[in-house]
């Protein structure tokens, strides 16, 4: 096993991070409010702030007139007490005297119409004005607070996201796109503009994805999110390069949202010394099933956003300790439920855990979202006791900071994949649920306590006994390549249907899908079938199969009709004229193996067919114990010591028998087994010699 333990985040402060979005400049006219914060910080043991995230026009109220004594006052006040601050560049929202002596700035439209001033990130990044602006407001905070004794790192903007489409974002496209292609014959073949005489005769006929213009070349929209993926990334480069030059010590971040489809964050890893992100899950909306559906979906994203950067550990920037004002329904979090959506990032890797917000706006749009202190401006409420117990056990699991999660399994998910599958334009076009289905398959290692890394198509492969790609419908021959030799050397692979149908240029493969993968996997699709919602197939298990399963699954939306070419099949269709056929394939490759899915399964499929193949590979689990539904073991490990968070979701009390091996109570430093008591809504840590 090769683990490893990181430096903490800052060494300035060597402690899980726990703390909140900060407003001062919201309150300069209330200066009793900075040091009854400050008390309310120190009782409710956090330690440091994200502060000037959107306050622009409180640190430049006229163009080249500069305000930083609220600042000033509060980062000293901060580091004469012991607290700390991630200071934000404050690029999230411009004034409005920007807007309105440089128009520019303000964002034009997929229907090339420029938007009025307001809202957040409605700005465009390619404008020279506000590249300018930005950089002058980053500069002379790097200049006044790059070496201040409380400032631990930048917090780069906020939740980066949108696009425009003005004059020079055009220019930029086309100039991103000479670089790419070189010709416009490249571009032409690369784009298969001959469709419908699509074909481009000189660069200045490229107008990015319109609703009254071009929409319909695949390739097309699928470089226009490419380059803004790639523009966002060059503008927060932008950004952070004053503020690397005045104290390269300092880390960066910029925080990031839950599995957004906008931007590829893949791209912002090399960018981010750490990365950060904002969970805002719907608890309480399972109808008395408990929250393990949910519970499953952000620990898939808590993964994703730790594999960013080769399994660092990241930051939750972010989360409500009560309620959102946003969400259909801003449902109360019950009790308990702070404390378990808090550790379950933990558990997942994060070395932090941070709210929006700390104190309550007045007035605007998110004076009803929650907040550490509420309106009635003091300590005695249950959401202020929820956040005090939660520091109380940050500091408890010091041993915790900076651990690894060490996973044998890894999930494909690009970005570009996601973008083409629901681009594609058939065979279901009311839906193939692309989210939902990588997450069933990740569900099913949740469910055992199998630690899972999320990956790119790109990445190094060879620390993964296990690789599963749902839908990888894009596949290059570089990907495909790797994926042959990963199987070859020893590997388990599995996909689906849907998978290998283009290329990186959203082009179908000839000669036979799954294109790239077809060797790999001894098969070929020949025909894919899409189903209404009222319709139903089964997935059978033939008799004295290769894995041993038996019965009848429920299947709907895709079924793949192959052939097998060397592969053996597992499992055939129930009904319709293609029953009988393969539904689930195994093929023995070099030393490894590689199954294929004709059809999206239904549970308790995902579960008995990746229980099995986590134990044909080896693959450990966080305890040898079948866990209760809704119930998940996560483990961080620094080579000597396992810690083992056990996060009850299922909406009820569970009691699980450990196994032989001595655990300790991280909280309460006592012995516990022979079994292990996980209250509703509860979370136990408990530590054990590494296995």
């Amino acid at each position: 096993m090769t683990v490893k333990r990181y430096p903490p985040i800052s060494g300035k402060l060597p402690v899980f991070m726990h703390g909140a979005d900060y407003n001062p400049d919201q309150w300069q006219h209330r200066p009793d409010v900075l040091e009854e914060d400050i008390r309310l910080m120190k009782l409710a043991k956090t330690n440091v702030m994200a502060v000037g995230i959107f306050a622009w026009a409180a640190l430049e109220p006229e163009e080249g007139v500069f305000t930083f004594d609220w600042l000033d006052r509060t980062l000293d006040r901060f580091a004469a007490n012991g607290l700390y601050a991630w200071l934000a560049t404050p690029s999230g929202a411009r004034p409005a005297w920007m807007s309105e002596k440089y128009p520019e700035v303000l964002r034009v439209g997929a229907n090339r119409v420029r938007n009025l001033h307001g809202a957040r990130h409605n700005h465009c990044y390619t404008s020279p004005v506000y590249r300018e602006k930005t950089a002058v407001m980053n500069g002379k905070l790097a200049e006044r607070y790059a070496h201040h004794p409380a400032v631990v790192g930048w917090h780069i903007s906020n939740e980066y996201g949108g696009e425009c489409h003005c004059p020079y974002c055009q220019d930029a496209f086309r100039d991103w796109l000479k670089r790419k292609y070189g010709t416009l014959d490249a571009l032409n073949h690369a784009w298969w503009a001959a469709f419908w005489s699509h074909t481009y005769t000189s660069w200045e006929q490229i107008e990015s994805p319109a609703p009254h213009g071009e929409k319909m070349v695949h390739a097309m929209n699928l470089d226009w999110r490419r380059f803004v993926t790639d523009q966002t990334v060059d503008f927060c480069r932008h950004e952070i390069a004053p503020l690397r030059a005045a104290n390269p010590e300092l880390p960066v971040t910029t925080n990031m949202m839950d599995l957004f489809d906008g931007l590829d964050y893949r791209r912002f890893a090399d960018v981010v010394d750490v990365v950060s992100w904002d969970a805002y899950p719907m608890w309480h909306d399972a109808g008395g099933e408990g929250e393990g559906k949910t519970a499953a979906w952000f620990s898939f994203n808590h993964d994703l956003f730790r594999s960013l950067k080769g399994g660092q550990p990241f930051m939750l920037m972010e989360s409500t300790p009560s309620l959102t004002n946003w969400q259909a329904v801003s449902k109360l979090k019950r009790p308990g439920m702070h404390k378990l959506s808090s550790l379950h990032a933990v558990a997942h890797g994060s070395d932090t855990v941070q709210y929006f917000q700390w104190r309550k706006s007045r007035g605007s749009s998110e004076k009803f979202h929650g907040a550490v202190v509420d309106h009635a401006g003091h300590e005695h409420t249950r959401v202020f006791r929820d956040v005090t117990e939660v520091g109380d056990t940050l500091e408890r699991l010091r041993d915790v900071l900076g651990t690894s999660v060490d996973a044998q399994v890894a999930i494909i998910f690009d970005w570009d994949n996601r973008w083409a599958v629901k681009d594609a334009q058939g065979p279901r076009n009311m839906g193939v649920h692309f989210e939902d289905t990588v997450v069933q398959h990740y569900k099913a290692f949740w469910e055992l306590g199998v630690p899972v890394d999320v990956i790119g198509r790109h990445d190094d492969l060879s620390k993964y006994k296990l690789l599963v790609a749902p839908m990888m419908y894009m596949v290059d021959e570089a990907a495909g390549k790797r994926i042959e030799q990963f199987v070859g050397g020893g590997g388990t692979f599995v996909t689906t249907y849907w998978s290998g149908i283009v290329d990186e240029n959203d082009l179908c493969h000839l000669a036979g899908f799954p294109g790239p993968l077809r060797k790999t996997l001894g098969i070929w699709s020949e025909e894919i079938d899409g189903l209404h919602d009222h319709d139903k197939n089964g997935l059978v298990f033939l008799d004295g199969n290769a894995l041993g399963l038996t019965g009848e699954f429920a299947s709907h939306e895709l079924c793949d009709l192959i052939h097998l070419e060397g592969a053996e099949a597992l499992a055939v269709y129930a009904d319709d004229f293609y029953a009988g056929r393969p539904a689930l394939t195994v093929h023995s490759f070099g030393r490894g193996k590689a199954y294929y899915l004709t059809t999206r399964a239904k549970e308790p499929f995902y579960d008995l067919f990746y229980k099995r193949l986590v134990a044909e590979a080896g693959i450990k689990r966080a305890v040898d114990a079948d866990l209760p539904a809704g119930v998940t073991a996560q483990v961080r490990t620094d080579g000597t010591n396992d810690y083992v968070f056990w996060l009850n979701f299922s909406g009820k009390e569970q009691k699980i028998a450990l196994d032989n091996l001595r655990y300790t109570d991280m909280e309460s430093g006592e012995a516990v087994g022979p079994e292990v008591t996980i209250p509703l809504h509860g979370v136990r840590i408990l530590r054990r010699t590494a296995l």
